[in-house]
C-alpha cells in the first residue's frame, strides 16, 4: 500500500533528484528495492510520474523520473497534508513533554529516604503512586 507519507517522500526525492536510482530511493526510504519498484510503478501507472531512459556516467541505461503536471499538483497537495500531520504530531509531543516535565518537577521535590538500605519514597501521596494527579 502506498501511503501519503511514502508518496510525499518519493515525490520529494524524485523532484530533488530525477536521476535517482531505485536502489538509492529504497535506501533513503528505508524500504526494500522491490517495494521501491512497486511504488514507482504505481505512481507511473497513475500518471503522477513519467520515466525516461538516459545513459548515466558508466554508460549504462538508467531511468530519469519526472513529475507530470498531475504529479506536481499532487505533490503540492500532499505536502500541505504532510505538514499538517507533522504539526499535529509536534503538538502532541509538546504536550507529552510538558506533562513529563511537570511529573519530573513533582518527583524532584520528593527526596528518597533510606530505611535499612532500602529506598522508599515515603513523601509521595498514595494517589500519585497510581498515576492520579491533583487538579
Amino acid at each position: 500500500m502506498l501511503t501519503d507519507e511514502f508518496r510525499y517522500k518519493i515525490l520529494k526525492l524524485v523532484s530533488d533528484n530525477p536521476e535517482i536510482s531505485q536502489r538509492e530511493l529504497a535506501r533513503q526510504l528505508g524500504i526494500s528495492l522491490g517495494r521501491a519498484n512497486y511504488c514507482l510503478k504505481a505512481l507511473i501507472d497513475k500518471g503522477i510520474l513519467k520515466a525516461s531512459n538516459f545513459r548515466n556516467n558508466n554508460n549504462k541505461l538508467a531511468y530519469m523520473y519526472l513529475l507530470t503536471p498531475d504529479g506536481v499538483e499532487l505533490k503540492a497537495r500532499i505536502t500541505v497534508q504532510y505538514l499538517k500531520w507533522k504539526l499535529r504530531e509536534y503538538e502532541t509531543l509538546q504536550a507529552e513533554i510538558e506533562e513529563l516535565r511537570r511529573e519530573a518537577a513533582m518527583l524532584d521535590r520528593v527526596t528518597p529516604t533510606c530505611v535499612r538500605g532500602k529506598s522508599t519514597l515515603s513523601l509521595i501521596p498514595l494517589p500519585m503512586l497510581f498515576g492520579i494527579t491533583p487538579r
